[in-house]
């Protein structure tokens, strides 16, 4: 059985309807479809800088596997994490995979032998990399492929070169990441968008507008770095919050996520199981008016 990390007053309240906040919707739109809101990142099953094979290949098909487990069926992962490294651990723990099961993808970057992110963008580069991620992850169609865009500027010559594969069958819905609210806009007015990645937590709130855009359109928005990155979120009040909940930061910072707006779906990453189950149980965590105020503070800090 799960942990689930949420203090036995605060349950005891929810169920005499001593609460002044909703608990969020388990389940979420994605494109055509439907996904548990929280699911799981497979960055960090890379090595460090998400360069190379981890130090316990077993441990991350491990972690796969509990995750799968416990019922995540949205996973997030790119070809070019590792390279290549990511997408064929999930291939090797969970292949067949579930009927359920989403795997999300990315494309539209590339790494040199040290490891730097570097752009791929032509339209040949990004046929290569659909190719690539249906090859190692052993699928004959991507579920949803993301556009990573890696600057300003048009991006209707990429947008069009995935539109134009996921006619051919090979890939089923798009989305885009990384990008402003007008290269949305660009890419929705080729093919239909099914979530945008961008950088967001309860720390990083400049994209407050886009979130809000996409949910009246009904799009899905999934943060990348959702607890900070690779500069965690430390602050007090999350502490503060956390203590009152009997919880942790991490699970607070991803919770005030799930009351920000109903449209956003989570994809925290981990290379712990114990961590994994902490995540996911951070949908008992439901979080008051006043804890929310206190959060919302941290905007711009």
């Amino acid at each position: 059985m799960v942990e689930r990390f949420v203090d036995g007053r605060a349950r005891a309240r929810r169920r005499a309807g001593i609460v002044d906040a909703m608990a969020p919707a388990t389940t979420g739109k994605l494109g055509d479809g439907t996904v548990r809101r929280i699911g799981y990142g497979a960055m960090q099953l890379a090595g460090p800088g998400v360069f190379g094979p981890p130090a316990d290949p077993d441990r991350a098909v491990a972690v796969l596997r509990r995750a799968v487990d416990l019922g995540v069926d949205h996973i997030d992962t790119s070809d070019y994490y590792g390279p290549f490294v990511v997408n064929e651990l999930i291939a090797k723990a969970l292949r067949p995979y579930p009927e359920h099961l989403v795997i999300v993808t990315k494309v539209g970057a590339r790494r040199d032998a040290e490891g730097q992110w570097l752009p791929a963008l032509s339209p040949d580069d990004l046929r290569s990399a659909v190719h690539d991620n249906l090859g190692r992850l052993g699928l004959d169609r991507l579920d949803v492929v993301n556009l990573r865009v890696m600057e300003e500027g048009s991006l209707e010559e990429s947008f069009t070169a995935l539109a134009e594969l996921r006619e051919q069958g090979l890939i089923a819905q798009l989305g885009v990441s990384n990008v402003t609210a007008d290269q949305l806009a660009q890419a929705r007015a080729i093919a239909p968008v099914a979530c945008v990645q961008n950088m967001y937590n309860v720390a990083t709130r400049e994209d407050d507008p886009l979130v809000d855009l996409t949910a009246a359109e009904g799009i899905a928005y999934v943060p990348f770095f959702p607890l900070g990155g690779f500069q965690p979120l430390d602050a007090q009040v999350l502490h503060t919050v956390a203590e009152r909940h009997g919880a942790t930061d991490r699970q607070v910072a991803l919770a005030w996520l799930l009351r920000r707006s109903p449209n956003i779906l989570l994809i925290p990453g981990t290379s712990s199981p114990e961590h994994l189950e902490q995540n996911l149980a951070v949908g008992d965590l439901v979080l008051s008016a006043e804890d929310v105020a206190e959060l919302d503070g941290l905007a711009g800090s």
